[in-house]
């Protein structure tokens, strides 16, 4: 019984040394060229209530509740949601707006998990054309460094960013040959 126990100990040291070397932090990035200029994109993420026709998760919960708060867009535009157990429940602020270059966001995670990140979409010019970056950072707790061991978060999260960037690609894009 004695050496069960032992090597139960050994294997539990072992996969506590392993999850606590995980990184501390997280980042996902995706980026798509989109053909249009910065200031033609740029709209389609400062208003919030412009996400529902591109955000990746818009579509996952129909029957999602949505509450705006704060100005329609910019600093401190805002919304929450609460929805089914594919889009959780949580908040997301905009803490950062500068026309045509950069979007930077609070989002908050209540449900299914609590977490704070922090998002970012910035717009480089290339041409008549704009590159998005979309990213987000945060930090691995020890749930999210055991959820790592089983789970790749980049994959995970990084599909629905690009599903979300191809999204506002097509709304940009046939957006701005309508309006050309």
């Amino acid at each position: 019984m004695l050496p069960v126990l032992f090597a139960i100990a050994i294997i539990a040291i072992l996969l506590f040394v392993i999850i606590a070397g995980r990184p501390e932090e997280f980042t996902v990035m995706r980026s798509a060229q989109i053909a249009a200029p910065p200031e033609k994109v740029f709209p389609h993420v400062n208003e919030l209530k412009k996400w529902d026709a591109w955000s990746p998760w818009a579509k996952l919960d129909p029957n999602c509740k949505m509450t705006y708060i704060g100005p329609p867009a910019g600093v401190d535009a805002s919304y929450s949601w609460a929805g089914n157990n594919k889009v959780g429940e949580g908040k997301l602020t905009i803490t950062e707006s500068v026309p045509s270059h950069l979007i930077r966001l609070r989002l908050e995670f209540l449900k299914p998990f609590k977490a704070t990140n922090t998002a970012e979409f910035k717009f480089t010019p290339e041409g008549g054309q704009t590159l998005v970056t979309w990213s987000m950072t945060g930090k691995n707790n020890f749930f999210f460094k055991v959820f790592g061991l089983f789970m790749d978060c980049d994959t995970m999260v990084g599909k629905d960013f690009e599903k979300g960037l191809a999204g506002l690609k097509s709304v940009v894009e046939s957006t701005a040959g309508a309006t050309s």
